[in-house]
């Protein structure tokens, strides 16, 4: 095995981060956002009302897109378990 081959696997493997893990922050930037801008029209200014609203629709991303996420890293690991016999070589 290369290091070409190992760059391209490293490459794959934070693209596949990105692309997992986007959609979680997403929700998390976007509640986080519309909570501040309700902050700010009301002059509430409580640190902690930020949490609950972000942990929920981060979990509830999750839920929606676990299996897609699951689906995706297994895709990844199985790929990189079946290159094992090009690397004993």
């Amino acid at each position: 095995m290369s290091q070409g081959d190992i760059l391209r696997i490293m490459q794959s493997a934070i693209f596949l981060i990105i692309e997992v893990s986007a959609p979680v922050l997403l929700a998390g930037l976007v509640v986080g956002l519309l909570v501040s801008v309700f902050q700010a029209m009301t002059q509430i200014n409580e640190q902690t009302l930020v949490f609950v609203p972000k942990i929920l629709a981060i979990l509830l991303a999750i839920v929606m897109l676990g299996g897609w996420m699951m689906t995706r890293l297994s895709e990844f690991t199985t790929g990189l378990f079946g290159m094992v016999s090009e690397i004993v070589k």
